[in-house]
């Protein structure tokens, strides 16, 4: 349970494994004791800086900073994975889904998925039975009539 620092509103928000672990690495660190935080960062400028770094290691064609970071969380991680967007518009802390809408970037990816969903459910089509089973399936049909006859039972 924590506390919005935007909206100061309360949230519950279950964690992944990875984050878990991150918290737990952190949980006994000076800093983050000393001011409460999970993360050991000094201000939301030093992240940036030290993502900017990574980003330079990684050799990225873009700056990487915290809001590309949660921009990424709440397309690619959340959204592309199928998480409905009024979970995203929670775990993000939006006031309202047309907030969130603004991460939903439609990757061609993402609508070759769909389409082939949608294909598979427009041209469903019945199982077609062969010939031997058929032929089971009658004489199956026969024997249950020879029982019903001989024991009286009615339809």
């Amino acid at each position: 349970m924590s506390e919005r620092q935007k909206t100061n509103s309360t949230t519950n928000v279950p964690l992944l494994p990875q984050a878990l672990k991150i918290i737990e690495k952190y949980k006994e660190h000076k800093l983050c004791i000393q001011r409460g935080t999970v993360l050991p960062v000094s201000s939301n400028q030093k992240m940036n800086e030290y993502l900017k770094e990574v980003a330079v290691l990684c050799g990225f064609p873009f700056t990487l900073n915290t809001h590309i970071a949660r921009r990424t969380f709440g397309s690619t991680v959340t959204l592309n994975n199928n998480v409905p967007i009024n979970v995203v518009k929670e775990l993000l802390g939006h006031a309202s889904v047309k907030q969130t809408e603004a991460y939903a970037i439609t990757e061609q990816a993402t609508i070759g998925r769909e389409m082939s969903i949608l294909n598979k459910k427009l041209n469903k089509t019945e199982p077609k039975m062969s010939k031997p089973d058929l032929a089971v399936l009658s004489r199956l049909e026969k024997e249950i009539q020879a029982i019903k006859k001989k024991y009286n039972i009615s339809s």
